[in-house]
């Protein structure tokens, strides 16, 4: 790791609808022990545009988005931000904080142009690309530990 990478003690976990979205408790449970808070008063879920917890604007912090889905994918890509989660990570994008995407596609949907052109027009934004798998039986998120690894660069320090 570099020395000079900016850490951070906030995580924002989005995702968007994919039959892998069932894995954020796995995911979140990871976070908290890589150290992200994990007092109750420190975990907001945040529904709305006007919640005071992202206003004026959400406080930087590492945004995670898995699973992403194609149409989620897509939509970040060109700039459209036609949902709060979609706004928060367009926003950690233009702000250059760490914005880590895991697409959550098939191999078909993987292969599409559109989803081709969307991941490298996002690597090219300096968002950092966690690729998915797929085993043939449909869209797999890469693996959690992988996740959790993309988060620990810019997480809290580590004491052990």
């Amino acid at each position: 790791m570099a020395p000079d990478r900016e850490r951070f003690d906030l995580v924002y976990l989005v995702l968007s609808g994919t039959t892998t979205a069932a894995r954020c408790p796995e995911i979140l449970h990871g976070l908290l022990r890589l150290g992200f808070p994990a007092a109750v008063e420190g975990v907001r879920v945040v529904e709305s545009y006007f919640d005071a917890a992202i206003r004026p604007r959400p406080p930087r912090g590492v945004v995670l988005f898995a699973p992403c889905s194609f149409n989620s994918l897509n939509k970040l890509a060109a700039g459209i931000a036609d949902s709060l989660a979609l706004s928060l990570v367009a926003e950690a994008i233009g702000r250059r904080t760490p914005v880590i995407v895991a697409p959550s596609l098939n191999q078909p949907l993987l292969d599409h142009p559109a989803a081709q052109a969307s991941l490298a027009t996002l690597a090219g934004w300096g968002v950092e690309i966690v690729p998915p798998v797929d085993d043939g039986r449909g869209p797999v998120l890469a693996a959690t530990k992988q996740l959790l690894g993309a988060a620990r660069m810019h997480g809290p320090e580590q004491t052990s």
